[in-house]
């Protein structure tokens, strides 16, 4: 059983990080009209996407606090990392599971928030919570230690980059709009 539930669980999260990695990215372009094709496309999918990736993350959590229970009791073996290790892995994926979660709330319950915490802002924590994501995988996700440094850093990167060119193209935009 404590198999199953191993690779259930690790199926789930390999299929949980890359579609909030397209929730995220997605989502940052959605409101940037300048983005184009890229804004359309992100138009197209991103709310289905994004309800796709929360389905997916609730049942690697679930499926993640019970393969952490049989490790925890000893049902299983202990992971090649230390005891408290992994437990601060577990801990930081649960955190990350709780800002998707007000950020899911920010957007489907806008009016349980109030300024200076709008929707926006609170819906905004999904980026904390994908940040708090990577580090839970990078951290106890065995089956990327080996995909860390090639693909998970650059691809994180990517986005940081992808942001910063969103916040860049927000603070023009005012400008543009002068006469002249």
């Amino acid at each position: 059983m404590s198999a199953i539930v191993w690779y259930l669980d690790r199926g789930a999260a390999l299929v949980t990080y890359p579609t909030l990695y397209l929730a995220v990215l997605t989502g940052i372009i959605y409101n940037i009209e300048s983005f184009g094709v890229l804004h359309e496309a992100a138009r197209r999918v991103h709310i289905e996407l994004s309800v796709f990736a929360m389905l997916v993350t609730l049942l690697h959590s679930g499926l993640g606090v019970i393969d952490a229970w049989f490790v925890v009791t000893g049902r299983v073996p202990a992971p090649a990392c230390s005891m408290p290790y992994f437990l601060g892995g577990v801990a930081v994926g649960a955190g990350a599971l709780l800002m998707l979660v007000v950020a899911v709330l920010g957007f489907t319950d806008a009016k349980r928030f109030q300024r200076p915490w709008g929707p926006r802002v609170v819906h905004s924590f999904a980026y904390a919570g994908f940040a708090f994501g990577t580090i839970h995988a990078a951290a106890i996700g065995t089956d990327l230690t080996g995909l860390v440094r090639p693909l998970l850093g650059p691809s994180v990167a990517f986005l940081v980059y992808v942001l910063l060119l969103r916040l860049l193209v927000i603070r023009r935009l005012p400008s543009d709009t002068t006469p002249g």
